[in-house]
């Protein structure tokens, strides 16, 4: 929103320029995320305790996994809000990837809230069955990888690495790799998250390193000069 209302005004003034540059932007959405989680997330987690919204741990585990019941969960919500709001403050929004990047994050973050809803409801830690979390999953990726296959300018090429000239056309079978990297990617860093409720930290590395493939992918020379696909728009 911010790059539609004030770039413009870099005919007049210079220094609105620098809007321009995904680096300068990517910054300050950063900076954003960082001011929401210190402003937001001391207020959340004292809601989250006041209302005991706290983790439920299964009695069939390990007797030391107990002490950790009643950690804060739903806290994936602050994780969303500090990644859509400056996404819309500082992204360029008639990029159809940002939009389908928020989609997908807004998808999974809902089937987060319900998994952990219904967990706070049931007082145990089931939630929602693997099944529908897997289903809800594969359907919310399922759009995205058509929407993004849809796309005449993507290409369907996958990099193998160590392998430059290796570069397999999958055709439609695109649709279901995308799946598999959308919904296996979530997976591990939900997989990887232990019982004192910090996901942030695997979230952090793993989102740095995609951030740092969708730079490189969508700058032409850097992509060139590294023999990997180019995939205008994306970074």
């Amino acid at each position: 929103m911010l790059f539609h209302l004030l770039y413009p005004l870099h005919v007049d003034y210079s220094f609105f320029n620098v809007f321009r540059y995904i680096t300068f932007r990517t910054i300050y959405a950063s900076i954003t995320a960082l001011l929401l989680c210190f402003i937001i997330g001391p207020w959340l987690i004292r809601e989250l305790g006041a209302h005991q919204i706290g983790q439920t741990i299964r009695r069939d585990g390990p007797e030391r996994h107990l002490a950790k019941e009643g950690t804060p969960t739903m806290g994936g919500l602050l994780i969303v809000i500090a990644v859509v709001i400056p996404t819309l403050l500082w992204a360029n929004l008639t990029n159809p990837y940002i939009w389908i990047a928020t989609f997908v994050t807004i998808g999974y973050g809902g089937v987060g809230f319900l998994d952990d809803y219904k967990k706070i409801i049931r007082k145990d830690a089931k939630g929602l069955s693997a099944k529908t979390k897997f289903a809800s999953q594969i359907l919310l990726a399922g759009v995205a990888a058509t929407l993004i296959y849809m796309d005449v300018g993507i290409q369907d090429k996958v990099s193998i690495p160590f392998f430059k000239k290796l570069n397999p056309s999958l055709g439609i079978l695109y649709i279901p790799f995308i799946i598999i990297v959308i919904v296996g990617a979530s997976n591990a860093v939900n997989l990887t998250d232990g019982l004192d409720g910090l996901a942030i930290g695997p979230t952090i590395i793993a989102a740095g390193t995609y951030m740092l493939f969708a730079y490189l992918t969508g700058h032409v020379k850097i992509a060139n000069y590294l023999q990997i696909p180019y995939v205008p728009g994306v970074g």
